[in-house]
């Protein structure tokens, strides 16, 4: 029988509408540690996917089209050795999981580019969600100690 302790972690990256920060983190994190860890994504309301998001992680040769946006509730039943939350919101949630769930909690205080303005530009907004992308990838490099990764 196998040790519960052999189990790769399982992460769970939060955020308000898990349409921007916490898919692009889960998809991040997904693809630079494959198999070594458990890795999904909700937020506290559900949004729609976003088509800046999937451009510029396909810059990165990363797929997000088919992601679906998840609530806290679309998860029970799972259970998480960590939750990084990216917003205020998420982070409420997540402290009141730790009620129920035994889990590391971790604020990452995280800019949402989709509040920008139509009005700023297609150029200007995709610049947003590339510096949001780039600052995830090296938070996330950081903190799970992996070296490399997808690069434009």
């Amino acid at each position: 029988m196998a040790d519960p302790s052999d189990a790769p972690p399982r992460i769970l990256f939060a955020c308000t509408l898990n349409a921007v920060r916490s898919p692009m983190a889960a998809a991040i994190l997904h693809q630079l540690a494959g198999p070594r860890v458990t890795v999904t994504s909700a937020g506290v309301r559900r949004g729609r996917a976003d088509p800046f998001v999937m451009a510029v992680m396909d810059e990165i040769g990363i797929d997000v089209t088919s992601h679906q946006p998840r609530v806290f509730g679309d998860l029970e039943r799972q259970t998480f050795s960590t939750i990084i939350t990216l917003s205020p919101e998420a982070q409420h949630h997540a402290v009141e999981l730790t009620r129920i769930m035994k889990a590391e909690v971790e604020y990452w205080p995280t800019f949402d580019p989709s509040m920008l303005p139509a009005a700023a530009g297609r150029l200007l907004l995709l610049n947003a969600y590339r510096k949001l992308r780039d600052d995830l990838a090296d938070r996330i490099k950081g903190r799970f100690e992996i070296a490399g990764g997808p690069s434009v």
